[in-house]
């Protein structure tokens, strides 16, 4: 008797998410209730969301922030068109946006018109900032993290710096689809569906907070990261052998002895002076100089068996590409193949990351490839009611592709 192969669970399985989104922040709330099991319809122009064809740092938005996800294009802009959408969002359990203030109002998308029609919809709108008097500005991942401190933070002093990655749109993202679960919830108990909204800024503000408290308290600005006052003396980067680079880290007297252990420093092990921690960081200069002269000609991969074995923090120092190879992400099927819709290397399979969580035991994974552009328009038509003529008007007047 054959067991069957058992499926991960889909917690959204029968609810209808429609997004109107472009770039990040909104595709990624789209993106973690597509991923839970949720029918997410992506609404894009006609000829496709602009980040279809990025490139650079851009070039991976699309394929990474719209899987499991159907698409649909229409033109918001024609009547016809915007009608197609509002029947599409009276559809929806949840509709998720991230336009401009006042943008989905000018086509009867925002919250009070669907609202009225369906009083259980739920409405996740993200900005850049929430109502307020910043809410006209424009904002970037770049915007909110150099008013918001975080540039401050991860660059050296006087020299503000962007995180590598857009944190604040993916933050920003799952914010809203963990507004949208919670509003899933009081629905099941109200019968009511309410308006969520999630920003940019505020949730760059929500990142600094413990950096706030940390000056509310001791009343002194926090240091840039690369400057900080480290409460630890062994929490550092290292340059070894051939220049490769790796983080060593001791953060207590205990791992402070098995650090002198492990790496064979017995005379730093001896010193009174090192003791305590409080006291290598009080020596922490001179401390550091002895280790970087020391460790400066053994290989990074012996440190690091070393450091593994010893039960030691540590970490090599990797570019993102190195981790399409790692053993523990390909052993824990935390990385799966997606077929890139666009481009030159349309139909290529490549390797994306999945949502990182487990659910009963299971990774959730990739049922839907990233749409092509309109690639679900006439299913998606049917299931509104539109007949063959019906569908062969709206592409007549360029309405839906």
């Amino acid at each position: 008797m054959n067991t069957p192969t058992p499926t991960a669970p889909q917690p959204l399985a029968g609810l209808r998410v429609v997004e109107f989104t472009h770039m990040v922040m909104g595709p990624t709330c789209g993106m973690v209730l597509a991923d839970l099991g949720a029918e997410v319809v992506k609404v894009e122009p006609i000829g496709g969301e602009g980040t279809r064809t990025l490139m650079g740092a851009g070039a991976g938005f699309f394929p990474m922030f719209n899987r499991n996800k159907k698409s649909i294009e229409i033109d918001l802009h024609s009547e016809a068109g915007a009608e197609v959408a509002r029947r599409l969002a009276a559809s929806a359990d949840v509709v998720v946006e991230n336009f401009k203030p006042g943008t989905m109002a000018k086509y009867g998308l925002d919250y009070a018109s669907l609202s009225a029609a369906n009083p259980r919809v739920i409405y996740v709108s993200h900005k850049g900032f929430l109502p307020g008097p910043y809410e006209h500005r424009t904002a970037l991942d770049e915007v909110v993290q150099m008013m918001g401190g975080l540039a401050y933070m991860t660059g050296r002093p006087g020299d503000p710096l962007r995180a590598g990655t857009s944190v604040n749109d993916i933050m920003g993202g799952l914010f809203g689809a963990i507004g949208a679960l919670g509003a899933l919830i009081q629905r099941g108990i109200t019968g009511r569906g309410m308006e969520v909204q999630s920003a940019l800024y505020e949730n760059n503000t929500f990142l600094m907070g413990q950096h706030m408290l940390q000056y509310a308290m001791t009343g002194k600005h926090p240091a840039p990261m690369p400057a900080r006052e480290s409460p630890w003396a062994i929490y550092d980067v290292f340059t070894v052998k051939d220049g490769e680079q790796i983080f060593l880290a001791a953060v207590s007297d205990a791992q402070w002895r098995t650090f002198c252990e492990a790496l064979d420093l017995p005379d730093l092990l001896a010193e009174p002076a090192l003791a305590t921690n409080n006291q290598r960081v009080a020596e922490r200069p001179r401390l550091l100089a002895a280790l970087r002269e020391r460790l400066a000609h053994r290989p990074a991969a012996e440190l690091a068996e070393r450091m593994e074995r010893a039960g030691l923090p540590f970490a090599p120092i990797r570019k993102p590409a190195d981790l399409l190879d790692d053993p523990h992400l390909l052993a824990t099927g935390a990385l799966a193949d997606v077929e890139l819709p666009d481009g030159a290397k349309a139909g290529q399979s490549v390797k994306t990351t999945l949502f990182p969580i487990t659910l009963d035991g299971m990774r959730l994974p990739v049922r839907l490839q990233p749409p092509k552009r309109g690639a679900h328009s006439q299913e998606l038509l049917r299931s509104l009611g539109y007949d063959d003529a019906g569908m062969e008007a709206l592409r007549r007047s360029a309405a839906v592709a």
